[in-house]
């Protein structure tokens, strides 16, 4: 079961620098925005077994006169409603601020945990100092120096207690299809449609995690939930939370899926915030479908689809081998040729090679195109198997495995691609000494 972690705090406390610590050597998903200066954060992290999204909700938002407070005001807000454990950040070496108590009121409502956490922690004098952030209303303060990384573990020993009191509600064992991207690109209006007439047939199950709706889908030949992770803001959540928002909760409902399907809307294009979620699906290894919707609206000509479909491609690079259906919700066009392909995409991802069947086809294609030799180093590839996860990752024994090139990596894996249809899955290849 997914668990989401909120970093939240004034600017300047060290979110990042906390955040960097706890999803180590993973790669963030950044999101820049033309004209301002600020990164927004997803990495993944685990202590003792347990695996965590990290949330990084610094950083200068647009829409507000008074920058800094309404950032984090508005921050701060959309944490408390998604996450299931709150760090709230202050700052030792600068002392209780204003900005401090107005995030703590906030804060206090929440019915989720929340850690209360002095940063820069770093010499006697300073632990000495912390004391003053009990007027904030907490219990307990953990001191931390997030660049050292003194005081984490206790930190991250009381954090996973939350995650072992959680009741975790088990679906039954069937595909789960997560509908993800921006607001307003028609998630729901595509669930609806599906739902459409078969609603007698549809049977709705409680979401494992909060605000995202399990509903299963037994019509046509296919078994699934439909994860719609739409949900519903007040009206005057509007710009740039809402973006922030959708992300969040697309990270939940990514993590506990199968497939995804990253709506897109036709008249608007791939965006940065497209591309994070993408990014998202990628690195949690799950089948993608991209779906643009509202394809009716676009004005067409001869090659306007191939070009439409060159594009999105070339900003997916390099994981391109992925199904893009175009569609049109309102009026039913090609809907469920997006769910059949999602359920072949499923079926790609499940896919189980027997190793006499992938060393008859591989190794005569390495034999005819063996790896490069590196510093007069010679590559000896001698066996392939699958491993056994949920998703495609194969091992290549060889015995000298430090020598095997990336563009060769590549080559290996666009010819599995080619012999096993892989399309919509990402492949982890392994080379290991004999």
């Amino acid at each position: 079961m997914s668990n989401i972690v909120a970093i939240v705090g004034r600017p300047n406390v060290g979110k990042s620098t906390l955040f960097n610590r706890l999803t180590g050597a993973r790669t963030a998903i950044v999101d820049p925005t033309s004209g301002v200066t600020r990164d927004r954060h997803y990495g993944l992290s685990d202590w003792n077994g347990y695996e965590f999204s990290v949330i990084d909700t610094g950083g200068v938002v647009v829409g507000s006169e008074d920058v800094f407070e309404e950032a984090i005001r508005r921050q701060a807000e959309l944490a408390i409603e998604e996450a299931d454990v709150i760090i709230f950040m202050v700052d030792a070496k600068e002392g209780l601020s204003p900005l401090d108590e107005e995030v703590s009121d906030m804060i206090r409502r929440s019915p989720c945990k929340v850690l209360l956490v002095a940063n820069k922690v770093d010499n006697a004098y300073r632990s000495a100092e912390v004391a003053e952030f009990y007027a904030l209303g907490f219990e307990k303060i953990f001191e931390i120096s997030a660049i050292n990384g003194s005081g984490t573990g206790d930190l991250l020993d009381e954090l996973v207690k939350e995650f072992e009191n959680k009741t975790i509600e088990v679906l039954p064992d069937l595909p789960k299809i997560a509908f993800v991207g921006r607001p307003n690109v028609g998630k729901s209006s595509m669930i609806n449609a599906l739902l459409g007439d078969e609603r007698n047939i549809v049977t709705p199950v409680p979401g494992t995690t909060r605000d995202s709706i399990y509903t299963r889908y037994n019509s046509f030949g296919f078994d699934f939930f439909l994860v719609d992770t739409a949900g519903l803001r007040k009206k005057g959540k509007v710009t740039d939370n809402i973006e922030f928002y959708s992300v969040m909760r697309s990270v939940r409902a990514i993590e506990n899926c199968d497939i995804c399907v990253l709506m897109l809307d036709a008249t608007q294009g791939l965006e940065s915030q497209d591309l994070n979620i993408f990014g998202l699906a990628h690195k949690n290894h799950k089948g993608i479908v991209i779906v643009v919707n509202k394809w009716d609206l676009v004005e067409k000509q001869t090659n306007t689809h191939k070009e439409y479909e060159e594009l999105i491609r070339s900003r997916i690079a390099p994981f391109t081998d992925v199904p893009i259906i175009f569609t049109s919700v309102i009026n039913k066009q090609r809907i469920h040729k997006a769910l059949e392909t999602a359920k072949q995409v499923y079926e790609n991802r499940s896919k189980s090679i027997p190793t006499h069947k992938l060393m008859d086809i591989m190794m005569p294609i390495i034999s005819e195109n063996p790896p490069p030799a590196v510093k007069g180093k010679y590559v000896k590839i001698k066996y392939v198997t699958q491993l056994k996860l949920a998703y495609p990752a194969f091992v290549f024994f060889c015995n000298l495995p430090q020598y095997v090139t990336d563009s060769y990596k590549r080559f290996i894996e666009n010819r599995l691609r080619e012999q096993f249809d892989f399309s919509g899955v990402s492949i982890l290849i392994y080379f290991r000494q004999k």
